[in-house]
């Protein structure tokens, strides 16, 4: 009788789409918890380590849960997922921060002060914890979230799938907006149209300033 079973239907088999996704918005949550720990561990107070407008969530991380999943989960030598979350995270922390500067004029992290740091935007002690986190996140965390994903309920999951694209899509598109319209302000250009005095009045520089606290202008 068990060979005509109908199989049951498993909510993001393997490595798709929707797995990634959901991965993407743990790594964005954890990132932004571990920064405000890490902070308030070494330096006694807590800072906000928003990366978007709406929610606790942290995209530099999500991005680099999703390039540990695509390019070490396969790997099985600790040394080389060792290796490979030092190059892999240290290059996401260095272009996400050369992005925002070259786009923002603003920096969320500065290590020239910090041994071996390349051009301030990563260093080797931070390499290094991009290492440690790669190995925890392979070996722990990626089996015990595949699994947990794979048991959410297929309808369930793909509307919630559905709900939470949606919603970053749009928290990403109104954080960029909103920055960008900032960094104008910042440079005396006034308002042209109905929806950059929608942004000056709903995102104006000090609710900006509180929700990205820990970002910084560049001076040129």
């Amino acid at each position: 009788m068990g060979l005509f079973m109908e199989k049951k239907e498993v909510f993001a088999k393997e490595i798709c789409f929707k797995k990634v996704f959901w991965i993407f918005m743990f790594g964005c949550l954890f990132g932004c918890i571990f920064e405000m720990l890490w902070h308030f561990i070494n330096y006694g107070d807590w800072v906000s380590r928003k990366g978007v407008i709406y929610g606790p969530l942290n995209p530099v991380y999500g991005l680099g849960a999703v390039i540990f999943t695509l390019f070490l989960c396969k790997i099985k030598n600790p040394l080389t997922i060792f290796i490979g979350g030092m190059v892999l995270g240290g290059g996401c922390e260095y272009i996400c921060s050369l992005f925002q500067e070259e786009v923002f004029g603003t920096v969320s992290w500065n290590y020239e002060n910090s041994f071996l740091n390349l051009h301030g935007r990563t260093s080797l002690f931070y390499m290094l914890v991009w290492g440690v986190l790669a190995i925890g996140y392979v070996k722990m965390v990626y089996p015990f979230l595949s699994k947990w994903i794979e048991r959410i309920p297929v309808r369930n999951g793909n509307v919630l799938t559905v709900v939470l694209a949606i919603f970053m899509v749009v928290n990403l598109s109104i954080s960029l907006t909103a920055c960008l319209r900032q960094e104008e302000r910042n440079q005396g250009i006034p308002a042209d149209n109905s929806f950059e005095v929608f942004l000056d009045e709903t995102y104006p520089d000090k609710r900006l300033d509180e929700i990205f606290e820990n970002s910084k202008k560049v001076s040129k």
